[in-house]
């Protein structure tokens, strides 16, 4: 029953990543998502986006950093048949400018190869007569299967004082706007894909205690992010060079978030919008305690997420448990801020 189990696993992963059948879901591995806190929250992350995960959520949320970043993730998913990684550079930039490099890679090993040359000149009659033409049910090879990301983003920070007449205030609103170019190169058993993306996005966050005259109140955020635009297309070098269609998907978002001075905590509450083969909603909250750590929570298409964060001077220790049909994973992360 176990064996049964794992070659299910084993052929729902491959039918997710693999894109020499299935165009539309060419970029599937791609929708995993980076970065621990993100997947800690379910995915809401497009109107946070305060840390170099960015690149993936939203990358106009990249010109908040204030300093340099690099952030790390491993992951085992689909109880351990693939890997996951992800490594991020973000670098500040004098005038509230921000880049960012980015690496991502799915990797499944051991993917086993069933041989038919035997059966070349044969049929069913001879076939059914001669036990030994028939396929014996172990595998002739194994070959791993690997899907790259790499991603390079900038970020651009505009502040600007909305004047609502004199009766009222000038309200302060902070725009950043964002692109990323992204190259895809996929390997499966011989073959290689490429391809190349462009996503935009924006970010707009504002203070709630000059809007509503309250000063105890937070500010609120909304992103948004356009990835894949006009659709990416893979080409593979096969004979018939075949070709694969990554879909243009949409991310909006909204966050609050809310300071609680007495308790040294601030509490973060999002809610994410995809608009890809169907409408999906993420939502997530986290508690900040002082500059010590978080714990967070989420929820997103009927998967359950959550997870903490530690600082240990400079460094974030970082860890996220995500629920999932292909099986839960757990996800570790280590990011480094230099000031």
């Amino acid at each position: 029953m176990q064996n049964t189990t794992q070659w299910f696993i084993l052929l729902m992963a491959l039918i997710c990543v693999s894109s020499l059948h299935a165009g539309r879901y060419a970029g599937d591995f791609m929708a995993i998502g980076a970065g621990v806190k993100p997947l800690g929250m379910g995915g809401a992350f497009a109107a946070i986006a305060d840390n170099a995960d960015a690149v993936y959520w939203n990358p106009a949320g990249l010109a908040s950093l204030d300093e340099l970043e690099v952030s790390l993730m491993h992951a085992f998913l689909y109880d351990g048949l693939a890997t996951y990684d992800n490594a991020t550079l973000a670098v500040p930039l004098p005038n509230n400018v921000t880049i960012a490099l980015n690496w991502t890679r799915l990797t499944i090993d051991d993917i086993p190869h069933f041989g038919e040359e035997h059966l070349v000149g044969t049929n069913v009659d001879l076939r059914s007569s001669f036990p030994d033409l028939h396929l014996s049910g172990s595998p002739d090879s194994y070959f791993r299967s690997t899907d790259d990301l790499y991603q390079f983003s900038f970020s651009k920070q505009v502040h600007h004082d909305l004047n609502l007449g004199w009766y009222f205030f000038e309200l302060p609103i902070d725009l950043n706007f964002g692109g990323t170019i992204k190259y895809i190169k996929r390997e499966m058993y011989g073959f290689l894909g490429t391809g190349t993306g462009f996503d935009l996005a924006m970010l707009v966050r504002t203070d709630l205690a000059v809007l509503f005259d309250y000063e105890w109140l937070g500010h609120i955020s909304y992103g948004l992010n356009f990835r894949d635009l006009g659709g990416t297309t893979i080409t593979w070098n096969t004979e018939a060079e075949h070709e694969d269609e990554v879909l243009f998907t949409t991310k909006l978002g909204v966050a609050l978030n809310q300071p609680v001075p007495k308790w040294h905590s601030t509490f973060v509450a999002a809610f994410d919008i995809d608009y890809e083969y169907d409408t999906i909603n993420h939502y997530g909250l986290e508690w900040q305690y002082k500059r010590l750590g978080a714990l967070r929570t989420g929820y997103c298409d009927d998967n359950y997420s959550a997870g903490l964060s530690l600082n240990l001077y400079n460094f974030i220790l970082e860890y996220a448990f995500v629920t999932n049909t292909l099986g839960s994973t757990n996800r570790v992360g280590l990011r480094f801020r230099y000031w």
